[in-house]
C-alpha cells in the first residue's frame, strides 16, 4: 500500500539525444503537440515524421550510449539518492539508452520530475570521470501506478529488462545483476 500523498511510479529516463522527436519507433513530443500514430510495441508506419526526425536528429548533439562497466555504478547512484530521500524502491533496470525505475514517490507531477532530476545528477557525477558533460535527456515519463495488476505488469516489465542483458536490481535480490 502506497503513503498518504505517494502513489507508485515507473520512472523512465533516457540518455542525451537517444529519443528523439519523429523517431521511427514512435514518439510523443511535450504535451503531446506533436506525436506519432505508433509506440516501441507497435511502430508507426515506415517514413512516418521522417523529415521531423531528420531535422531533429540533425539539429541535436550526439547520442549517448552508457558503457556496460558503468550500468552498475549508475544504478547505485540512483538507488542511494533515493534511499537518502526516503524513497521505497522496487526495482531499477538500466542499459545503454535509458533507466526505468519503479518507485514510491509524491503524487506530484512537478515534484517527481525534480526528484528524478536529482538521481540524474546523482548518476551523472558518479560516472563524470568517464562520461563528462551531459549525459540524460532533460526531462522522465512518470507513469502513475494505478492499480495492484498495473502494478505487477510494471515490476515484472522491468525486471525482464535483465533478459536483454540489461543491469537490473531488485527489492528482493538486493543486488544488481
Amino acid at each position: 500500500m502506497p503513503i498518504p500523498g505517494k502513489a507508485w511510479q515507473h520512472i523512465i529516463f533516457n540518455t542525451r539525444s537517444s529519443w528523439l522527436t519523429g523517431d521511427p519507433r514512435g514518439f510523443r513530443s511535450r504535451n503531446h503537440r506533436k506525436h506519432s500514430g505508433g509506440d516501441y510495441r507497435t511502430p508507426p508506419p515506415t517514413g512516418q515524421h521522417a523529415g521531423l526526425f531528420r531535422v531533429v536528429r540533425d539539429g541535436s548533439r550526439p547520442t549517448v550510449k552508457l558503457p556496460k562497466r558503468l550500468w552498475a555504478c549508475i544504478g547505485q547512484a540512483v538507488l542511494s539518492k533515493c534511499d537518502e530521500q526516503g524513497h521505497r524502491v522496487l526495482v531499477i533496470a538500466i542499459d545503454h539508452l535509458h533507466v526505468h525505475v519503479l518507485v514510491e514517490l509524491p503524487s506530484d507531477r512537478e515534484k517527481v520530475k525534480q526528484i528524478a532530476g536529482s538521481w540524474k545528477q546523482r548518476a551523472s557525477h558518479a560516472v563524470r570521470d568517464e562520461l563528462p558533460g551531459s549525459i540524460w535527456s532533460k526531462s522522465c515519463d512518470p507513469v502513475v501506478i494505478s492499480d495492484e495488476s498495473h502494478h505487477r505488469r510494471a515490476y515484472q516489465y522491468i525486471l525482464d529488462h535483465a533478459k536483454q542483458g540489461a543491469w537490473v536490481w531488485s527489492f528482493r535480490d538486493g543486488e544488481g545483476s
